[in-house]
């Protein structure tokens, strides 16, 4: 049992326990990837994906790269959020009047609900890479807003609730290509629609070399009794490229652009072939988790090689522990 997760409890999220002998305090799940190549006639690949709990089982806005080469978010349900069944079209995006709004090209969304409203994040194309922003109730409705910052920016985050009357958005301002750079900043807005009160949150480096070139939000922040909890990815350059890894960060319940501990050494690094082989190879993006409150279980769901859909576990306790133990000095 445990008391650490302030939230829901969701007994059916996806969970196997830790193998035996396993040193980490992550670990993949035994059925990866649950999504491979071409896992829809018009998609060759489903990856850096988000996922929800929804009346008793779970919905999903996926990125799928079509076949033409252009990324696009489809719309997925599942029982066990592991078998996941994907429309065989692409999200119709209207706008507040009901009239169609498409978007050019999205990627790597993020799925949060507040209030009574699924809110969906994604990486846009507003003359250049952005923030979009869109929004439904029953995902059969897809809302688009306004795209809540200026380009160039990437990896959008929402928070599950409001802050001292506030929402709370992370991104990494970035530029128009493959980034080679990036820092992660913390906005605010009373309405999603006007933000300002931007405030550096952490960089680049430190003294993890896995996280040396950039970094970037990942899943919905996790509130827990320590602070907010929040996966992220770092990026380390090497002679055959970017390497894409999971860490994670514990931050101030009341202000979370004030870091309390981040971890050292990476969580999951690209190891398995279906992380060090694929259309990108040695990537490990983390996008979406589930958690159950009772519990203190947490499946996280990452793209791998931005060709497949994986998921690994951690437990609530254990984790903050170890980031608590294995943390950079602030």
């Amino acid at each position: 049992m445990s008391n650490t997760i302030i939230g829901d409890a969701v007994a059916n999220i996806p969970w196997e326990d830790k193998p035996e002998g396993c040193i980490d305090v992550m670990w993949r799940f035994s059925g990866n990837p649950i999504l491979g190549w071409n896992p829809i006639p018009k998609a060759a690949r489903i990856y850096n994906s988000a996922v929800v709990p929804y009346n008793g089982g779970f919905r999903g806005v996926f990125r799928a790269d079509q076949k033409n080469g252009r990324a696009t978010l489809f719309f997925g349900k599942s029982k066990d959020a592991i078998n996941w069944e994907i429309g065989p079209d692409p999200i119709e995006w209207v706008d507040e009047d009901g009239n169609p709004n498409p978007t050019s090209y999205a990627y790597d969304p993020r799925l949060v609900k507040l209030e009574d409203t699924y809110y969906i994040i994604w990486c846009d194309d507003m003359h250049g890479a952005s923030i979009g922003m869109g929004k439904t109730r029953d995902f059969n409705t897809f809302t688009r807003m306004s795209n809540p910052l200026m380009p160039f920016n990437r990896n959008g985050v929402l928070f599950p609730r409001k802050i001292n009357g506030m929402y709370k958005l992370f991104s990494r301002p970035s530029d128009s290509g493959h980034t080679p750079f990036g820092d992660l900043f913390l906005s605010e807005s009373p309405d999603l629609k006007y933000w300002g009160n931007h405030k550096y949150v952490m960089g680049k480096g430190g003294q993890g070399w896995w996280q040396g070139t950039k970094i970037g939000a990942g899943p919905i922040p996790i509130e827990t009794k320590d602070g907010w909890l929040s996966f992220y990815h770092g990026v380390s350059g090497t002679c055959n490229g970017f390497v894409y890894s999971i860490g994670a960060v514990i931050l101030d319940i009341d202000d979370p652009a004030k870091v309390l501990y981040r971890t050292r050494d990476y969580l999951l690094t690209p190891e398995k072939d279906y992380e060090t082989r694929g259309f990108v190879p040695n990537v490990a993006f983390p996008c979406a988790n589930l958690y159950d409150a009772e519990t203190g279980r947490i499946a996280v769901y990452y793209g791998a090689a931005d060709t497949y859909t994986a998921i690994a576990f951690t437990q609530v306790d254990e984790l903050l522990e170890y980031i608590k133990n294995n943390s950079e000095v602030f």
